[in-house]
């Protein structure tokens, strides 16, 4: 093997090693560190939340926040899913109690990206939860209620949050709910 050889492979491998530098800076670490996303992938990726995260506790959002109650009834053997539209960065709190046990999935989709790309937080089985949520993309998010009992089961949601509409899907259907904003 020759001396030129050698270098000419060292400033090949040296140009590829810069050029995948390059593109991960530009498409990762801009993102997720600074906020500087000039390619759109750090928003595609939910990488740009990270650089927001270290802003501090204090989030400010463009719109009034909204306040929602449902009530809805189980048969048994009969499903439900209620979700939320919302934004990247929004918030939500909620509180939701049963007369009896249900199967339960609280899950998100991406928007425009379908079905297959949901993501699940927390399955289970229980009459109650509480908590809040932060959404890491903008989609629907919400829960998926099955009563595996055999009496009906009435669910109570109570939540608020800066979400967008709410949706209901169940027996092959959907429909939207619009939701008013907490005024002064």
């Amino acid at each position: 093997m020759s001396l030129n050889a050698s270098a000419r492979s060292i400033a090949i491998a040296t140009g590829v090693a810069l050029l995948l530098s390059t593109i991960i800076l530009v498409s990762i670490i801009l993102p997720a560190e600074f906020g500087i996303d000039p390619l759109g992938t750090g928003e595609a990726m939910g990488l740009t939340a990270l650089s927001r995260s270290a802003e501090g506790p204090l989030e400010r959002q463009p719109d009034a926040h909204k306040t929602d109650y449902a009530e809805f009834v189980l048969e048994p053997f009969q499903s439900l899913e209620y979700k939320y539209l919302m934004d990247i960065d929004t918030s939500m709190v909620f509180t939701w109690d049963a007369n009896a046990d249900l199967y339960y999935d609280f899950h998100a989709e991406p928007a425009g990206l379908g079905e297959e790309y949901t993501v699940s937080y927390d399955i289970g089985i229980a009459r109650k939860d509480m908590g809040s949520f932060h959404a890491p993309f903008t989609g629907i998010h919400g829960w998926f209620w099955e009563n595996r009992g055999f009496e009906p089961v009435t669910i109570r949601l109570h939540s608020s949050g800066f979400y967008v509409s709410s949706k209901v899907f169940q027996d092959g259907g959907t429909f939207d709910r619009e939701l008013p904003a907490v005024v002064n």
